[in-house]
């Protein structure tokens, strides 16, 4: 299978990790995993768990700078109201940036921060991945599910 990975970015597997963090280290990098409201990644985890904020990004890096109705085109079926809270959330973590205009009518523009334009190598790669695991994932559903239906 092709290697689906941004361009000049080299994969990073498990065991590269593993040799290049030591044992201080990967207590350390453990630590970012803590249960805690303040943990770091289950902060980021939970933004971009939700429906709309990694294709948001998607779309703002794919066409660069875009207004709010080119953004709702391209997604298609994201409310006015959803859209806006979604695009206020990413401005407040930084990740995209907002242009008004002082034109009638108002113009306003998006586009992705150096902060949001460093997250999308790891947004293709989350996709490369899916791409190339979800016949698998299926499987496994539909065997667990026959499973499931027999107990």
């Amino acid at each position: 299978m092709p290697d689906k990975k941004a361009p000049g970015c080299a994969p990073v597997t498990l065991k590269k990790l593993l040799l290049t963090v030591n044992e201080q280290g990967m207590k350390n990098l453990l630590k970012n995993y803590e249960p805690s409201v303040a943990c770091p990644v289950r902060n980021v985890l939970d933004r971009f768990g939700d429906k709309w904020s990694i294709l948001i990004i998607t779309i703002l890096a794919e066409n660069g700078k875009l207004r709010f109705n080119e953004i709702q085109r391209g997604i298609g079926d994201i409310s006015q109201k959803m859209l806006t809270t979604t695009l206020r959330t990413l401005e407040a973590d930084g990740l995209i940036s907002r242009k008004v205009y002082a034109e009638i009518p108002p113009r306003v523009e998006y586009e992705l921060t150096a902060m949001g334009e460093s997250l999308v190598p790891h947004i293709v790669g989350l996709a490369a991945w899916a791409d190339e695991h979800m016949p698998a994932i299926k499987r496994s559903r539909k065997q667990y599910e026959k499973m499931a239906t027999v107990h």
